[in-house]
């Protein structure tokens, strides 16, 4: 099992996903002779997952039913323990297409974090991509290390432990892109320009403070960053529901219009409906939720031009 490639059969030391429903979900280490316990009874791993294919529906011992997925960094975000705050879906997806990430890219990134961002990296810059990861807080750069190690990518990963603000990535003129989480983001942007490559790069910094983001932009364009832009990512969820409502009453038909093959075709369709038929139809409805996630952070982009 690997989050940088996908196989259809569980194995015995499996990270795997137990879905209960869109809100109830959590991750699991298969083995042999283990069992795991939910709401609806207990799942045996030997006889009801080692073996079977991802996305099976698996009967739980009280009768109730489960699915077991696949993990993907999309399910690992909503499933991971949290050591820190972490980016969601809605914030990483732009920061992968903005910072133009793909296969073989090398990313430097501070801090690792809870790795949220690092997995989905991780999995867009395989199989022959790198990412260096800088945390500052040695239990968690160990412990993010531990997990890229169960996950099957720290080959594609390597994890340092210092402070960024200080001691930079540890790496010259080689990243396509840099990413930084950090309280002072501004204080790394010299070594973030050091790290990338000499043609240029992208770099992108999150910071939830307005503050945070004045600082950050002043120091990209003291170190010779353009296309600077700075975006808040909100997700608005719509309400789709099927309506009838009352057709109008356009009047008598004019006699003198001649009908297109068409349109008698349909006519003779309308007219073999009943009365409460013609008087309704259905359309589809859309209207914004009334409440929606707010304000996570700002994401702030640039480049790098050819030095």
């Amino acid at each position: 099992m690997s989050f940088a490639e996908y196989r259809d059969v569980i194995l015995d030391g499996d990270i795997a996903i137990v879905f209960l429903g869109h809100d109830s979900m959590f991750a699991i280490k298969v083995k042999s002779g283990g069992a795991t316990q939910t709401k609806y009874g207990a799942i045996k791993h030997s006889a009801d997952l080692i073996g079977k294919k991802y996305g099976s529906k698996v009967t739980c011992s009280k009768g109730g039913w489960v699915y077991i997925l696949y993990p993907t960094p999309e399910l690992w975000t909503v499933t991971l323990p949290h050591r820190t705050q972490i980016l969601y879906s809605t914030d990483i997806s732009m920061i992968v297409m903005m910072l133009e990430l793909k296969p073989g890219s090398i990313v430097c990134e501070s801090g690792t974090g809870s790795g949220s961002l690092s997995h989905a990296i991780i999995r867009t810059i395989a199989p022959t991509g790198h990412l260096y990861t800088v945390e500052f807080h040695k239990q968690r750069a160990e412990k993010a290390e531990e997990e890229f190690r169960d996950h099957k990518v720290d080959h594609l990963v390597t994890v340092k432990n210092q402070d960024v603000c200080k001691e930079g990535f540890g790496v010259s003129n080689l990243a396509d892109a840099v990413f930084l989480d950090i309280p002072s983001p501004w204080e790394a942007i010299v070594y973030a320009k050091s790290a990338l490559k000499i043609e240029g790069g992208r770099i992108c910094s999150f910071s939830p403070c307005i503050e945070q983001v004045q600082r950050t932009c002043l120091a990209m364009s003291e170190n010779g960053f353009v296309d600077i832009d700075t975006l808040e990512i909100l997700l608005r969820v719509y309400d789709v529901r099927t309506i009838n409502l009352q057709l109008p009453d356009l009047g008598a038909e004019d006699k003198n219009i001649q009908d297109t093959p068409a349109d008698a075709s349909n006519q003779s369709k309308a007219e073999s409906c009943t009365d409460s038929q013609q008087s309704t139809a259905q359309f589809k409805s859309g209207a914004p939720l009334r409440e929606m996630a707010g304000h996570t952070g700002y994401l702030i982009f640039a480049t790098k031009c050819l030095s």
